[in-house]
Formats: structure tokens, sequence, C-alpha cells
């Protein structure tokens, strides 16, 4: 593409952009700090709430990848250290040789039920009361549409 065919970001758009990136940061490193004390990080916890949410508390691990939005390698990594913490258990897919089930263990879901309370409040603390509820409700509306995008 050449620099005369680049649809440029006006500065309203920029600072929009330039906003977002910083708040999502922020966001992220709220969240983390939160879980910290239960020595999870926020992509672990996301993995704890997927398998709880799904049948026998277990996925398919390329499944749980596209769930939580997490490369296959990436997710690997992070199950392997869920494992050794007890938290999560690997079984052959019984259906299919070549897949990997993950399995939240009970201490697992023990560890996201003790968790949970204070991830939604940071949650709270860091976006949903932070803005204005029709803002909230926008944006919303505007990760769906860049969702759709992708799908």
């Amino acid at each position: 593409m050449s620099r005369t065919s680049v649809r440029w970001l006006d500065r309203t758009q920029q600072e929009v952009w330039r906003r977002y990136l910083a708040g999502v940061a922020r966001i992220n490193v709220l969240l983390d700090e939160a879980l910290r004390p239960f020595d999870l990080g926020l992509g672990e916890y996301e993995i704890l709430v997927r398998l709880s949410e799904s049948p026998q508390w277990q996925m398919r691990m390329s499944d749980l990848a596209d769930a939580t939005s997490q490369s296959r390698s990436r997710l690997t990594h992070t199950v392997s250290r869920m494992e050794a913490k007890g938290l999560i258990s690997r079984a052959p897919c019984p259906h299919d040789r070549r897949g990997v089930i993950a399995c939240l263990t009970q201490e697992g879901m023990d560890l996201l039920t003790e968790a949970a309370p204070t991830h939604v409040e940071s949650v709270r603390a860091a976006l949903v009361d932070v803005v204005d509820p029709e803002d909230f409700k926008a944006l919303g509306r505007a990760m769906a549409a860049v969702v759709q995008v992708a799908d």
C-alpha cells in the first residue's frame, strides 16, 4: 500500500485510538494486580472461567484456545503451568486420538470460586463503574462490531 493511498486517522480518531490503547493497558494491569494474591494471571483466570462454564468442566484444547483468544502454543504453556498447580488436568480426547481435553479440577474450581468476587470488583472498579452507563453500552456495541468483523 502506498503512502498516498493510506486513509490516515484524523486528529480525533488518533486521540480516541490512543485512549483506547492506554485504557486497555490500564484495565489489564488492574485486573492482573487484583488476581495476584490468588497466584493467577488474567489469562489463567479466563481459562478457569471457560472451563467452569463448559459441560463436565472440560473442553478440547483447540476450542479452549479459540474461546480465550490465545494461540494454541501459548495456551499449552499456560495449561501446563496450571496443571502443575493442580488447577487443570489433561486427558486424551475419546473421539479423536490427536485431540486433548482440558479438565477443570475441584481445586481449580475452588480457586475460581474464591477469586471471582475480587475479579468482579476489579472489573467494576477498572471499567463498569467508571464510565457512564450509556457509554458502557456503546462500548459493548463497538466491541461486538469488532468481533463480528474478525469472525
